[in-house]
């Protein structure tokens, strides 16, 4: 298994590292323009600096970001849906409606035209 990458001999503190390497990752940036950003803030780094950065620290935010996903995706899993359904009856057909809806008021939209929200009986 593969030692993950520390910050043990880098003057600049973890968290500057850190932000450094997100913005480059969540936002369409250059490593200019993150150069930029930092600098408006008061901290100098070199676009250089921050691609030795990327290429240390990249995998072990891509490694962060993925598993914060799957975190919140089970959680999402978690959550509560209702179905309310009902028998009635159109132009003498008889049909079957349904709608699901979930713990936060979402209702279910149909996962293609092909299904209807009505079937016949």
């Amino acid at each position: 298994m593969k030692k993950r990458a520390s910050f043990k001999y880098f003057k600049t503190s973890p968290e500057i590292i850190r932000l450094a390497v997100m913005l480059y990752v969540q936002f369409p940036l250059s490593l200019r323009n993150v150069e930029n950003l930092l600098h408006e803030r008061g901290i100098e780094v070199s676009h250089e600096t921050l691609r030795y950065w990327w290429n240390r620290f990249g995998p072990m935010s891509a490694s962060e970001i993925r598993r914060k996903r799957v975190q919140q995706l089970r959680a999402y899993s978690k959550s509560k849906w209702h179905v309310d359904e009902v028998f009635g009856k159109v132009n003498g057909r008889r049909h079957y409606l349904w709608r699901a809806v979930d713990h936060e008021g979402g209702v279910l939209k149909p996962l293609s035209p092909n299904v209807e929200t009505s079937r016949q009986r």
